[in-house]
């Protein structure tokens, strides 16, 4: 599986290639206009609405200038339905495609599957152990296709949290926990027998879906991702 790391970020380019080619007025104005927009790109109707070019005007200039490789159609996870185009010198950031998850504007529930599948098998190995350790080791180990980033692991340990694969602990400074500082947050998996006396302490906001919910920034009351829509959090309640 190929999947390019840091997707948020920009990659800019020397602007020749607009440079070398004439524009004509229309098309310079919508250029200029989706290239201020950088990695976040720019809506068709929020292109009319800023240059006042009639819709004919903007549809016939968008498609030159694709033709002539200076501008993209890009995906947006929170508005599929939408024109979205940006300058071809950048990457579209995080808040359009959804991050690492998302593989032109689809949640990639199969890499996803691998990871989680991946770290419990990890940790099931190591015992206990942190994000930063769950992280090097698969990556030392080569357990994955691609080298994952730590917060793409911290992300997949939330939800395997959540699906009560794993729990979040922290470490008590002895005994397995020697190695790991003491408060440290870490995680174990949930098949192990009953903690001890001198075992770690379950960390208060493990229990609470949006505490460890890798899209709570993303959350908002009519949003597309929304406690009125969240399989998580109504089971939670119900409990």
């Amino acid at each position: 599986m190929s999947r390019s790391q840091g997707s948020s970020l920009k990659r800019k380019r020397p602007d020749t290639n607009a440079a070398s080619q004439p524009l004509l007025d229309a098309e310079r104005v919508l250029y200029d206009l989706i290239r201020s927009k950088e990695d976040m790109g720019i809506w068709t109707r929020d292109m009319k609405r800023e240059t006042n070019l009639p819709d004919n005007v903007v549809t016939k200039s968008l498609k030159a200038l694709q033709v002539k490789k200076l501008i993209k159609e890009v995906v947006n996870i929170q508005s599929k339905g939408r024109k979205h185009y940006m300058a071809v010198e950048f990457e579209p950031s995080k808040e359009l495609t959804g991050g690492a998850w998302y593989v032109e504007g689809n949640l990639d529930t199969e890499y996803i599957k691998i990871l989680k599948e991946t770290c419990v098998k990890v940790l099931s190995k190591l015992k206990v152990a942190t994000v930063e350790g769950i992280s090097e080791s698969i990556n030392k180990t080569g357990l994955c296709a691609t080298e994952c980033s730590t917060q793409q692991i911290a992300e997949i340990l939330r939800a395997l949290v959540l699906d009560n694969e794993i729990m979040e602990v922290r470490s008590s400074g002895s005994g397995e926990f020697s190695s790991i500082p003491i408060r440290a947050v870490c995680y174990r998996c949930t098949n192990k027998g009953g903690l001890g006396g001198g075992g770690p302490k379950i960390g208060a906001m493990a229990s609470i879906p949006c505490g460890v919910c890798p899209r709570i920034t993303q959350c908002t009351p009519d949003g597309i991702i929304s406690p009125k829509s969240c399989a998580y959090y109504a089971k939670w309640l119900d409990f």
